[in-house]
């Protein structure tokens, strides 16, 4: 009867404003609930949720769930929208401050390297203070710094407002995937993650054609304005209406709630094998994804492709007012409008990877549930070829002889391949790198941010230099020296990985939480890869060693028998020889025994604990 009560009392529900407003949930009972431990600093009470908590993310009805993904995706599209909205008016922008197109253009490319702040300070920030408060005051401080370019007195001010507009945008674009994450299984995101993939591509290309028209019936100050409008309609209705999703830091602020309400020690089930200070894992979260980048053949190529493809996007935005403003005679207004190529072909792209999706489950049914990395690349193979058609197409065509619905046609065909390689690639990227994905998808990011920053900065140059033919030419003949990269990973992907360290303890990890012999979390798996390459070392230290050994009993032994074969050999230096010898065959044995009893060290030990036994087979 007493359980019976309890799950009754589970299913009173909660409101709304209670989920927003008291992160923690601690009501009867919670209060009451057994938790294992002894409430002591030695023992901690390990506080998890309740079964039907409605203060679980996972648990929250599924309305709740459509509704808080939708309002993220929205926030997200508002800042990929003014990262080129503001291209509509820049024509006014360089009329108003007497600049050159070059410098008007740092407002693009300034804001897109603000994106690059995301991955590396506002994820881990998120760890500690959670999703929610996170949003609340970077998407404040984006409405502020929207709001205050609006009002610029100088191209200075404009363009570092623009910046730090970027900076502090971006955390929406870090960490609101993240709340899908927190709210769906594995199984049922699929489709939540394509809906919101929409977000960051559609974004930037319906920006020009709204920035286009405001910006030639107001002027630019108006563009600026309605970003700071729209920004901040979503941060308050967001603010309002997503509750904090992030389940350790509920978890954190429950068991901080109980220990202050009850004076037992409890702690959270997620926190209870962490620690490593917040400066610790804050310079972790900074230096792990440059390590991945530059030490991970998979990581690197994709991300160096995706990057290539990211800054040719941006790259539009700057060309596209060339060759349709300049060379067709358009209005900024009408010149916008042939972004709308661009839209469409991202949403056909988007289609495309929803229908591949069905392939993708039916591999994974063939081989147990699980379908190896491989079998995300499909369609980014589809899309590398699509990239070189849509950009030869586009800057062979884009002449005012030609008619203008071709090159905007060409356009929806890069623009398709773009999206199919994107959320190809980064599902390989996650399926190849699990337990590091955070990492592998940060740095990802970071490197896409830079290019997508500087490719806008030379166009203005390369498109007066070259002419509109060969300067769209060039991203094309990028795009086509990449289009290998999709058909090797989907031949000799599974080799390479096997090759990359972390990708192999990926693998290895992966296999141990299917198996439920353990939950490792990423600080635990670089442990074991760190303990992995300390015992290589050592081993090799070691045999060296023993190599150098028996070198020296090889010299000993020649200089013996040449001393044995010629006159006048000593007895006394006889016996020497032989003492050396011994010597050095003890000194030969003494090295195997102590390799072959070799332990791993602490840090290999700490995860071994866990039950992580296959890890230990690898190494």
């Amino acid at each position: 009867m007493e359980s019976q009560r309890r799950l009754n009392k589970q299913h009173v529900p909660v409101s709304h404003f209670s989920l927003v407003l008291d992160p923690a949930g601690v009501n009867a009972e919670v209060l009451d609930h057994h938790y294992p431990g002894e409430g002591t600093a030695e023992a901690p009470y390990i506080v998890d949720f309740l079964p039907l908590d409605p203060h679980n993310p996972l648990q929250f009805p599924q309305w709740k769930k459509w509704t808080i993904t939708a309002l993220q995706a929205i926030a997200t599209l508002a800042v990929a929208f003014a990262s080129t909205a503001y291209s509509g008016g820049i024509s006014e922008v360089i009329r108003d401050f007497r600049i050159g197109t070059e410098v008007a253009i740092l407002g693009i490319s300034l804001f897109v390297l603000g994106f690059a702040i995301g991955p590396v300070i506002w994820a881990p920030l998120s760890e500690f203070y959670g999703r929610q408060f996170l949003f609340f005051f970077t998407y404040m401080a984006l409405t502020a710094f929207n709001a205050g370019a609006a009002g610029a007195q100088n191209i200075e001010t404009l363009i570092i407002l623009r910046f730090f507009g970027g900076a502090f945008g971006s955390s929406p674009m870090t960490n609101s995937g993240g709340v899908i994450a927190d709210m769906f299984q594995a199984n049922e995101r699929g489709l939540a993650s394509c809906l919101f993939a929409t977000a960051p591509f559609l974004g930037p290309s319906i920006g020009p054609i709204v920035g286009g028209f405001l910006g030639q019936a107001e002027g630019w100050r108006w563009v600026e304005g309605l970003m700071a409008i729209f920004t901040g309609v979503l941060w308050v209705t967001c603010s309002l209406f997503v509750p904090e999703t992030y389940a350790p830091v509920l978890l954190r602020k429950r068991a901080v709630k109980l220990s202050q309400m009850t004076g037992k020690v409890y702690l959270s089930k997620l926190d209870q094998h962490n620690t490593k200070t917040k400066g610790e894992q804050i310079k972790t979260a900074m230096l792990r994804p440059w390590i991945l980048l530059f030490t991970e053949p998979i990581v690197l190529l994709t991300s160096v492709y995706m990057a290539i493809v990211y800054g040719t996007l941006y790259l539009m935005f700057a060309a596209f007012p060339i060759v349709f403003q300049v060379g067709r005679h358009w209005s900024p207004g009408v010149g916008g409008l042939a972004f709308i190529g661009v839209a469409i072909g991202m949403m056909l792209g988007v289609l495309g990877a929803l229908h591949d999706n069905k392939r993708y489950v039916r591999v994974a049914m063939a081989n147990g549930g699980v379908a190896p990395p491989e079998a995300r690349l499909p369609p980014a193979c589809v899309g590398s070829l699509l990239l070189p058609i849509g950009l030869f197409w586009f800057a062979w065509t884009n002449g005012p002889e030609v008619h203008w619905v071709v090159p905007i046609i060409a356009s929806a065909f890069f623009a398709a391949g773009l999206v199919l390689v994107f959320l190809s690639l980064m599902g390989y990227l996650i399926d190849s790198y699990t337990v590091f994905a955070a990492s592998v998808l940060a740095s990802n990011s970071v490197l896409r941010s830079l290019f997508g920053a500087a490719f806008p900065l030379f166009t203005t140059y390369m498109y007066a230099d070259l002419g509109i033919h060969w300067a769209s030419t060039v991203p094309a003949f990028l795009a086509l020296a990449c289009v290998p990269f999709p058909f090797l990973f989907y031949r000799y992907g599974g080799q390479i990985r096997m090759k990359c360290k972390y990708a192999a303890e990926a693998a290895v990890v992966l296999a141990r939480m299917r198996a439920g012999a353990a939950v490792v979390n990423e600080d635990e798996a670089i442990a074991e890869v760190e303990a992995h390459d300390e015992m290589l070392r050592m081993e090799k230290t070691r045999t060296h060693q023993s190599g150098r050994s028996l070198g020296r009993l090889r010299s000993l032994r020649l200089y013996a028998s040449r001393r044995a074969s010629g006159a006048g050999i000593e007895a006394q230096e006889g016996q020497r020889v032989d003492g050396e010898k011994k010597h050095i065959v003890a000194e030969s044995v003494d090295t195997g025994d102590a390799s072959s009893s070799f332990t791993a060290p602490e840090g290999a030990g700490a995860v071994g604990d866990k039950g992580t036994e296959e890890g230990e087979k690898t190494s």
